[in-house]
């Protein structure tokens, strides 16, 4: 068996990483050239990078509540029959990360969240924890989040996912990113807690929302 073929090997292609982590070739490129991913170049100048860094790199991404739970490479979990609704939120506002989850927990106890502080580290959860929902804001620290959100709605590993858009700027402000937000759900962050529980309702209409409380 070829080589490349071989599933237990100690080494990816550029490609499969980028397609591991949901990136572009170049931005896996990048991760390289900053060193974050160990790599070397066979004598046909083909890159190689090393699959245990990739497995630090990732391990080293996730939130706190995510280490551990999972193994690289294991399959993506199967929903459960209850309460198996999965959220990721990407988010770097510390303040924005605690509403959210409040709001979450407060409305849909049962839904599963996951949440990142940055674009990269959340392309690499999701693709380990294959959520649901996706919840994103379009300024991110460390990548385009513009780009980001177009890439979402295009790339066929994204399609299960219901796609939200919120961030702290007003109809004005985000004229520049039309291009990227068109046809897209998005929620003003001064607005989540009047809009989030209600919209989230109608994307997971299997889920009645808890009784509202004074928060």
């Amino acid at each position: 068996m070829n080589q490349e073929d071989n599933p237990t090997r100690d080494h990816y292609t550029t490609l499969e990483v980028a397609g591991l982590l949901g990136m572009a070739v170049r931005s896996v490129q990048l991760m390289v050239d900053r060193e974050e991913l160990e790599a070397w170049k066979t004598p046909g100048g083909h890159r190689r990078i090393s699959r245990a860094s990739v497995e630090r790199w990732i391990a080293s991404r996730r939130p706190a509540s995510a280490q551990g739970d999972r193994n690289f490479g294991d399959a993506p979990r199967p929903h459960t029959q209850h309460g198996g609704t999965r959220l990721l939120l990407i988010e770097d506002s510390t303040h924005f990360q605690n509403l959210v989850s409040m709001l979450v927990r407060q409305h849909f106890p049962s839904v599963e969240l996951r949440v990142a502080d940055d674009g990269i580290a959340g392309l690499a959860i999701y693709g380990q924890f294959q959520p649901d929902i996706l919840i994103v804001d379009i300024l991110l620290p460390g990548i385009d989040g513009p780009t980001l959100i177009t890439s979402l709605r295009s790339h066929p590993q994204f399609a299960r996912s219901q796609l939200i858009v919120i961030t702290s700027l007003d109809e004005s402000q985000r004229a520049p990113y039309a291009f990227a937000l068109k046809g897209v759900r998005v929620i003003h962050k001064p607005r989540l807690v009047a809009e989030l529980p209600g919209l989230l309702s109608q994307l997971l209409p299997e889920s009645a929302p808890a009784q509202k409380t004074s928060l």
